[in-house]
């Protein structure tokens, strides 16, 4: 199937049709910034800068209600409790409107964990299967990008359904998966024509400008070296000062908390984003902390990234370099900076 083309005008329009049958989810400035919230028909969508905030929070919510529980006692024997659960799983059809392929690509790193072989998390896979993406390519990439370091590029369609192509007027749409062409179905899309080479015009450009990638081919390696020298963690944690942001905007960062909230005889548990820059993630009920100070907390998180994860998923790096960790640092803590210094330091030692 040929590539369609929407005008710009018509993308409301267009969001307006999805949501009569889907909850769409698209991205709006509010308070001088870009954010994910759920679409109405007249909101105003922000298409040209990217947000700040992950697509990941579509199958994998940062609080999910996973069952509600209530005990009741039998009054002749009140000894005897019964348990009456209601689970929560997700059921709705969902749109999630305008991540950048970054974003969605993070996605795919969520399939190895929650949704491999045997071991299968019910509601992220329910949600997944439930979600279409509509990614939009990035024409103009940002400093602290570096997708086409980590394998991937401004128009990756890894995770996504349909890739839009920003050119003059409107969107180039490819449809990746057969959720994406049920999506272009609409009388609202006409054939692209001589527009795919505008789009993929615009799609080089954006990868000229992101320059020569950097080299982490020695990132698994030199982490392992550098496993126990804690005098180079702790000169690259020097500026961290453990406040979560990374792993909350990451697209791949995929830890939890579960949790219990009961009032008298109910309640409810609950799933939760979960910190692994934080002390808490760590400590044991007895006091003691394997990661105790924060040089250990970031030697972690790095070697997850770049060591770990790829090791057990055939050299996939889980980290799709979007950038986000590095621009919303409030320290300015560098994730390339700390991988490229692992390797010059792995080099000398040997």
């Amino acid at each position: 199937m040929g590539r369609k083309y929407i005008a710009e005008n018509d993308v409301i329009a267009w969001l307006d049709t999805l949501a009569d049958d889907n909850l769409v989810i698209a991205p709006v400035a509010e308070t001088g910034t870009v954010i994910y919230r759920p679409y109405l028909p007249g909101t105003e969508v922000e298409l040209t800068n990217r947000p700040v905030s992950s697509p990941k929070e579509a199958v994998f919510p940062q609080t999910e209600l996973l069952f509600s529980y209530k005990q009741d006692k039998d009054p002749e024997h009140p000894d005897r409790t019964k348990v009456d659960m209601k689970e929560a799983t997700p059921d709705r059809s969902t749109v999630f409107f305008g991540p950048r392929p970054c974003g969605t690509r993070g996605i795919s790193m969520f399939d190895k964990v929650y949704n491999c072989g045997k071991m299968q998390d019910a509601y992220y896979v329910t949600r997944r299967e439930n979600t279409a993406f509509v990614t939009i390519a990035c024409s103009r990439p940002d400093a602290t990008c570096f997708c086409h370091s980590v394998g991937s590029g401004p128009a990756d369609t890894e995770g996504s359904d349909v890739l839009l192509t920003p050119v003059n007027g409107g969107f180039v749409a490819e449809a990746v998966t057969d959720k994406g062409k049920d999506l272009l179905a609409s009388p609202l899309f006409a054939d692209a024509g001589k527009l795919e080479q505008e789009a993929n015009a615009v799609v080089e450009k954006a990868r000229e400008m992101l320059g020569d990638p950097h080299d982490f081919s020695e990132a698994e390696s030199s982490l392992y070296n550098l496993f126990d020298d804690m005098d180079f963690w702790e000169e690259q944690a020097a500026k961290c000062i453990n406040c979560g942001a990374c792993t909350y905007l990451c697209p791949t960062c995929h830890c939890f908390n579960i949790t219990d909230q009961n009032v008298g005889l109910s309640g409810r548990r609950i799933r939760t984003w979960d910190n692994c820059m934080s002390f808490e993630f760590t400590l044991e009920g007895s006091g003691h902390n394997p990661r105790p100070t924060k040089a250990h907390r970031l030697k972690n998180r790095l070697g997850h990234k770049f060591a770990y994860y790829p090791e057990n998923n055939e050299g996939l790096v889980a980290c799709c370099g979007c950038g986000r960790c590095i621009e919303r640092c409030p320290s300015g803590v560098d994730i390339r900076a700390i991988v490229l210094a692992a390797k010059e330091r792995s080099n000398v030692q040997k």
